[in-house]
């Protein structure tokens, strides 16, 4: 079973510190690669994004950095001392301004110790490297633009850090601080390729490709005593004709009553089977012989029932597996009803999807199948795509920041009423 990889914090003053000299070489590398073209001169002159990345160190303890590791004063002597256009000077200036735009970046994508539990290695936001970072600063049509955008982070991210710029309550501040740091673990728009966003504060899925969102879709997630955690991983595989494995505490408030007040027929009907164990080879129960009024007093937590595959089943057709140590999945339902609702925490956890086949033909490229109807047939994803799981309860939306409740207090006392209703 995966198990989910914590994150040590690092004092910021190690990580700069390491990052800094790292890129010193790196940069020198990718200049030599590419002779005498530089980044930050244009006509024998420096060009003034300069400043704007010397801004951008100088507000970075937003980021929870600490600007002087990244040697701000050296930086702006060295852009000072370029300005009279000597080629020394100039070339001095744009090799320390790579090179901090590189350090500042790493660091700034680092998640270090964040909500964030990582299920799988594999799906940890990738840390820029300085070729791909400064080919994309140099092939950008506008670098001011390019330097605004900061797509080594999350279009999330960069919307909540200038929120935060701009916020002048303390209250909404350290709300959007609280999101801030839970979107730093989402991918940047560089890293490319796809994954899946879930936000469990919004209840909506997005499926995202190379930094643009494809398509969108409305989700159920856990209820408040119940909630769905920040969690990524990597969708290996579907499971198709999928049974249903009541957790027990719904076995005993939801299906053992109705089999107390109707007979064992309900069982029959609604499709349940009893099992003898939670293992891999369970034995099928006659239900003749359990208690019922047990199972419904909650004296029996340990009961097995399953749901058999079929068009009432609670998970629908299929559900998408992304191995973690939580049992949390995303999965088709035979409900739709409660998509229709603004606010959708109604599972036990899990994501229910509003269009399970639309987010199948986005992973698949096509609707999988199987040669049979035979329940749990587990169909592997061709190319393995990570998902994100957070709870963004200040996020951009329509231009603006929406506020949302926070339904699951973890905002750390931070609640604000929703500004903008989750839909």
């Amino acid at each position: 079973m995966a198990m989910s990889l914590a994150i040590s914090p690092v004092p910021a003053w190690a990580r700069t510190a390491q990052s800094f000299k790292s890129a010193q070489a790196e940069v020198a590398a990718w200049q030599r690669y590419h002779g005498p073209q530089t980044l930050w001169v244009d006509n024998g002159q420096l060009r003034p994004e300069a400043q704007q990345l010397i801004e951008l160190v100088r507000s970075a303890r937003i980021d929870g950095l600490d600007p002087d590791a990244y040697r701000v004063r050296n930086l702006e002597g060295a852009v000072r001392g370029a300005f009279g256009g000597n080629p020394k000077d100039l070339a001095k200036a744009d090799f320390l301004l790579s090179q901090t735009l590189v350090a500042v970046s790493r660091d700034m994508r680092n998640v270090r110790g964040n909500e964030m539990k990582f299920a799988d290695r594999a799906a940890y936001p990738t840390l820029p490297s300085a070729g791909l970072l400064l080919d994309a600063a140099a092939k950008a049509p506008s670098l001011s633009a390019w330097l605004d955008a900061m797509p080594w982070m999350s279009p999330a991210y960069v919307a909540l850090r200038q929120a935060v710029r701009a916020q002048a309550d303390p209250r909404q501040a350290q709300v959007l601080r609280v999101n801030l740091e839970r979107a730093r673990a989402l991918p940047g728009a560089l890293q490319g390729g796809r994954y899946v966003l879930v936000d469990a504060a919004a209840a909506r899925l997005y499926m995202i490709e190379n930094g643009e969102v494809k398509d969108m879709m409305r989700v159920v997630v856990g209820r408040p005593d119940n909630p769905t955690p920040m969690l990524a991983g990597i969708i290996r595989y579907a499971i198709l004709n999928p049974y249903w494995n009541v957790p027990p505490d719904l076995a005993a408030t939801r299906l053992a009553p109705h089999v107390v007040s109707d007979g064992l027929s309900y069982l029959t009907k609604a499709h349940y089977e009893v099992l003898s164990d939670w293992g891999d080879n369970p034995k099928r129960l006659n239900p003749k012989t359990i208690d019922w009024q047990a199972v419904a007093a909650g004296r029996m937590p340990d009961l097995r029932m399953r749901q058999l595959p079929g068009p009432d089943n609670s998970m629908g057709r299929i559900k998408f597996m992304f191995p973690n140590d939580m049992g949390i999945y995303l999965h088709d339902t035979d409900d739709k009803s409660l998509f229709a609702e603004p606010a959708r925490m109604r599972s036990g956890g899990c994501i229910r999807l509003q269009a399970a086949n639309r987010l199948a033909k986005w992973l698949f490229g096509k609707q999988p199948t199987t040669a049979s109807k035979k329940p749990e047939q587990k169909v592997p994803v061709p190319t393995p795509v990570p998902v994100y799981v957070t709870y963004l309860t200040a996020a951009p939306e329509n231009g603006q920041i929406a506020f949302r409740d926070d339904i699951y207090h973890r905002d750390g006392g931070a609640r604000l009423l929703a500004q903008t209703a989750a839909r």
